[in-house]
């Protein structure tokens, strides 16, 4: 397994001591607001509320990405919650990587690339793993979001 895109330096986004959750959906237009609930219910009252809305909108994003631009069959994302931060990974049957950010290019007219974007600026730390050795191949699209990192950064 490699891991490319990451925008800080961080520990395996897999390695965390703490709680781990996983949810597979099937590839439809309603998994991300499935996946947005599931993300919701895990951190609302707990320790990381204060990034609810921000692990919202990423987890939106990323599944909304491997729906929109993939043909796997299911969608699994991964939630591990720390003490200190959480990382959700978002994988599908797809085996590619996702661009670097400063790849993605935007403009008024561009409908798609802000996603990843939204990743940068509210992540501590994001990017993609890609896992060939089993079958299917696959990839996931991690972030690891921390409160008061953004205002630390």
């Amino acid at each position: 397994m490699t891991s490319a895109n990451t925008t800080a330096p961080s520990a395996s986004p897999h390695r965390q001591d703490g709680e781990d959750y996983r949810l597979s959906l099937p590839n439809t237009a309603r998994s991300a607001g499935i996946a947005r609930h599931f993300v919701t219910s895990l951190l609302t009252g707990s320790p990381h509320s204060g990034i609810v809305d921000d692990a919202r909108l990423c987890v939106t994003e990323v599944v909304a990405n491997a729906h929109r631009h993939t043909r796997t069959s299911l969608i699994r994302v991964h939630v591990a919650v720390s003490p200190e931060q959480v990382t959700v990974s978002v994988a599908d049957d797809t085996p590619w990587t996702a661009p670097a950010p400063g790849a993605i290019l935007t403009g008024p007219a561009q409908e798609c690339g802000r996603g990843l974007l939204l990743l940068e600026e509210l992540a501590l730390a994001w990017g993609s793993d890609f896992c060939g050795c089993c079958t299917p191949a696959h990839k996931a699209v991690w972030f690891t979001l921390a409160a008061g990192a953004r205002a630390a950064a």
